[in-house]
C-alpha cells in the first residue's frame, strides 16, 4: 500500500480501534501529518539526519564500540518514519512489540520479577568476575 493509499490515522492490523492503539503510535501519527506541511527543506534535512542516525547507530552496535547503538537506530528510524512508509511500518512493528513486552511484564508475577533480578544480577557478577580474573579492563585506559 502506497503513501496515498494509507489512510494517515490508519490502525495497525493488531489492534481494533485507534483507542486501543500505543500511545507512541498515535503520536507517530499525528507527528507524520504535521510533517507534511513542513517546507522541502526540512523535510529534507529531517531525511537526513535520519539517515546519519542510523548509520551512527550501527556504528555505535559494532564490537567493542561503547554507545547506545540500538536507541540511536531508533531514533533515527523515527525520523525516517515521517516520510517513508517502509520505515513507519518497521516502527509500527517495534513500538507493537515493546508495548506487548511491557504488558507482559506489568502481568509477570513477582516470582518471576524475583527470577529475572537474580538471573541479571548472576550475569553481571559472572561479567565483573571475569574481567577481574582476566584482567581486562572495565574502564577503557586512554
Amino acid at each position: 500500500m502506497s503513501a496515498e493509499e494509507r489512510p494517515a490515522g490508519h490502525t495497525p492490523p493488531d489492534y481494533a480501534s485507534r483507542e486501543d492503539m500505543p500511545e507512541m503510535l498515535k503520536r507517530l501519527q499525528e507527528r507524520k501529518a504535521r510533517q507534511k506541511e513542513r517546507g522541502l527543506a526540512y523535510r529534507v534535512g529531517s531525511v537526513i539526519v535520519g539517515v546519519l542516525l542510523v548509520l551512527a547507530g550501527i556504528f555505535l552496535s559494532g564490537p567493542g564500540i561503547p554507545g547506545p547503538g540500538f536507541v540511536v537506530i531508533l531514533l533515527g528510524l523515527g525520523l525516517l518514519a515521517l516520510e517513508f512508509e517502509k520505515a513507519e511500518r518497521l516502527l509500527e512493528k517495534v513500538i507493537i512489540w515493546a508495548d506487548k513486552a511491557g504488558d507482559r511484564a506489568k502481568r509477570a508475577t513477582v516470582k518471576e520479577k524475583i527470577a529475572v533480578g537474580v538471573i541479571v544480577a548472576l550475569l553481571v557478577a559472572g561479567f565483573v568476575l571475569w574481567a577481574v580474573f582476566y584482567d581486562i579492563p572495565l574502564i577503557p585506559v586512554l
